[in-house]
């Protein structure tokens, strides 16, 4: 039995959390869009990922935020823009939601 407040107990409540806050930063149509454009072309500044998707930018800055929080999108500075690519975690989360089509 776990005692309340116990170390194991915390531990188990940051796991929640971090999965929480991936399943969150998946859980949106544009955002699951922006994780196959990724995957299909790396490397894309906001800019571009705006352009292709036909969405507003700070709509596609806002996905990419959470996307970036949840670990499954990693930002790279290049000069002037920021690019985007896929984790590791980003491309298996990417495969998961293809196994409940």
């Amino acid at each position: 039995m776990v005692k309340f407040g116990s170390s194991k107990e915390i531990n188990m409540k940051k796991d929640y959390r971090r999965l929480e806050r991936i399943i969150k930063g998946v859980a949106n149509h544009r955002r699951i869009q922006i994780l196959e454009l990724l995957e299909k072309t790396p490397e894309l500044s906001l800019q571009e990922i705006s352009e292709i998707l036909g969405i507003n930018f700070k709509t596609a800055s806002e996905h990419l935020r959470r996307l970036a929080l949840a670990g499954l999108v990693m930002k790279r500075s290049d000069g002037v823009s920021v690019r985007h690519k896929l984790t590791n975690r980003g491309l298996s989360i990417l495969k998961f939601l293809r196994t409940l089509e």
